[in-house]
């Protein structure tokens, strides 16, 4: 069975149609992309599928159970977490407290433990603050714990961003062009850390990205979308030879 199953897949926003019968599934362990120039759907897919908007029609399901109508809380605590083409930290905290937060949807204590300062609540505090500790550690922000987010270079921000969605303890994890505005070198250290990531916590990663060198060096399975039409499906080489793609999307970046 499928990890994610997409079928039929609409959505309009008023009389324009976004996305129009999307079909997808990822298996267990893939890296798969999505592409396709501003305003084809992209990011609209990836807000269905985490609950954001409702689809118009058809079917999202997640290890077999449908996600339609589900709440966004809900689909994180099943194991699906997301980053975000603009960066959305919780600039004025500190970088701990920011994947701090990411553990918070499955806190082993209730209200009245937090209120009474329950040894519960202390070991589970403290177990929250390890494992993101730990995650800081694996992407080399530990020694920026008790930094305010807002003032960690670029690069280190979107690393950030993926340490928070990390630390809900996703299967799949869909990124929103984590590429976007690095330089050559971060891009460089940025495959490394999607192999790393795919590896070490045991993930499947859906991405959007524009980054040609991203996408044919780390994904197995490309999707192009092209005014809400899926145009093109297949291998890396497959979506670098076919015409439309090429004419479409990839131009010049493709060498």
């Amino acid at each position: 069975m499928s990890l994610l199953q997409i079928e039929g897949l609409t959505h309009f926003f008023g009389g324009l149609k976004a996305v129009s019968d999307f079909n997808l599934e990822l298996s267990a362990g893939e890296v798969v992309g999505l592409i396709g120039p501003n305003g084809a759907g992209k990011t609209t897919v990836f807000n269905l599928i985490t609950g954001v908007y409702k689809p118009s029609a058809g079917h999202i399901r997640f290890e077999g159970q449908e996600l339609v109508g589900l709440q966004s809380c809900q689909i994180i605590s099943m194991g699906i977490a997301r980053t975000f083409q603009t960066i959305r930290l919780f600039r004025d905290l500190t970088v701990l407290d920011n994947v701090r937060l990411g553990h918070f949807a499955q806190a082993r204590y209730g209200i009245r433990d937090a209120l009474m300062r329950s040894g519960k609540f202390r070991d589970e505090e403290k177990r929250i603050r390890d494992k993101g500790m730990e995650l800081l550690e694996a992407f080399n922000l530990a020694r920026y714990a008790h930094t305010q987010a807002k003032a960690l270079p670029y690069g280190e921000q979107r690393r950030l961003e993926i340490a928070r969605a990390l630390s809900s303890n996703p299967r799949l994890l869909l990124l929103d062009e984590p590429a976007a505005g690095m330089n050559p070198r971060e891009i460089d250290e940025l495959l490394e850390r999607i192999a790393w990531l795919k590896d070490e916590f045991d993930l499947t990663i859906f991405l959007i990205e524009h980054q040609m060198r991203v996408v044919m060096g780390i994904c197995e399975h490309i999707t192009v979308l092209d005014f809400g039409e899926t145009i093109a499906v297949g291998a890396p080489r497959e979506i670098q030879t076919n015409p439309r793609v090429l004419e479409a999307y990839l131009g010049k970046e493709v060498s």
